[in-house]
């Protein structure tokens, strides 16, 4: 990677000339730049795919959206990569499993040749751009979907997800890695961000695939092979995601208007937490100190009186 400063390169009427060049670059452009626009820096770069671009730095002003009255829950899946509270399904496209016999051609091609050869590197670089095409197409149909969600609705409910943790599961982990669930949520925070809409984050142990969403009531259980339910309370019968999307978008709503869950609960979460994603405390908070067994020697400070120990310091009850 390259990465040059104005006097180091030259940008006129969308040609870009570098340094010791005789010419302009033969670029691609994947968007043109912002009306008015001057580049201040320029990167040059290539990926593991053998792939060269150029990254132009540039101020640009993000124009915010006008305020909407739409709200809208997304429950992340598999099957159907999100499903709304408005009973939309939006087809999980499946990148990697579309290109799995491409991926195992090529790692059996990478694997035949002679470590250290010439031919090796060919077939890695071959590999590579495998990889890159699936990950162009994923990062593309996210982009598409994130800018329709937060361009069409003001508030954007969404769960806090243990994707480590879900990936964990061999069984599963493949499919949930393809989906791309952590992708989703950060260009949805960006987004909304910058657009001045509002991302909420409900808590992971909310259950909203358990709850009915007509009446507050909670299944004890739900295995994974469950797609439709009928409720014991009401005899509401429901689509496992789209029930589960509906709640979150009402968990949602009350953290928005409330600070809190205030659906009809007879069972707040797992943890007994509200619907709200709890803040997280420094690693270090709670740890006691080691006790070396010298007597104490209460010395004033900024803060109080503390006491002195061969380990330091710590507040002298």
């Amino acid at each position: 990677m390259a990465r040059t400063v104005k006097r180091a390169f030259k940008f006129r009427e969308g040609e870009l000339t570098l340094a010791k060049m005789s010419g302009p670059l033969d670029i691609a452009w994947s968007r043109p730049l912002p009306e008015g626009a001057e580049p201040s820096t320029v990167t040059v770069s290539r990926d593991g795919a053998g792939r060269w671009f150029v990254s132009l730095l540039c101020t640009d002003t993000i124009v915010r959206l006008d305020p909407c009255e739409r709200a809208v829950g997304v429950d992340a899946g598999i099957t159907s990569l999100a499903t709304l509270s408005t009973g939309e399904k939006i087809t999980n496209p499946r990148h990697e499993r579309r290109d799995r016999e491409r991926l195992a051609r090529a790692h059996k091609e990478l694997a035949r040749k002679e470590k250290g050869s010439a031919n090796r590197e060919k077939a890695n670089r071959r590999l590579a751009r495998v990889h890159a095409r699936i990950a162009d197409r994923r990062r593309d149909f996210l982009h598409k979907l994130t800018t329709r969600l937060v361009h069409e609705n003001q508030v954007v409910v969404i769960e806090d997800l243990n994707v480590a943790g879900m990936t964990r599961d061999h069984s599963l982990a493949r499919a949930i890695s393809d989906a791309g669930w952590r992708q989703l949520r950060t260009m949805l925070e960006y987004k909304a961000d910058w657009y001045g809409r509002e991302l909420i984050v409900i808590d992971r142990w909310f259950p909203s695939t358990r709850t009915c969403s007509q009446c507050g009531t909670i299944t004890q259980t739900m295995p994974l092979d469950v797609r439709e339910w009928e409720c014991s309370g009401c005899d509401a019968r429901h689509d496992r995601d789209v029930n589960a999307a509906r709640n979150v978008l009402a968990a949602g709503l009350a953290v928005s208007a409330c600070g809190a869950g205030v659906r009809p609960q007879r069972e707040s979460s797992r943890t007994g937490r509200s619907a709200m994603k709890q803040e997280t405390h420094r690693a270090t908070r709670g740890i006691p100190r080691p006790w070396t067994g010298e007597k104490p020697t209460p010395h004033a400070t900024a803060g109080g009186m503390r006491e002195r120990t061969g380990r330091g310091t710590r507040p002298y009850m």
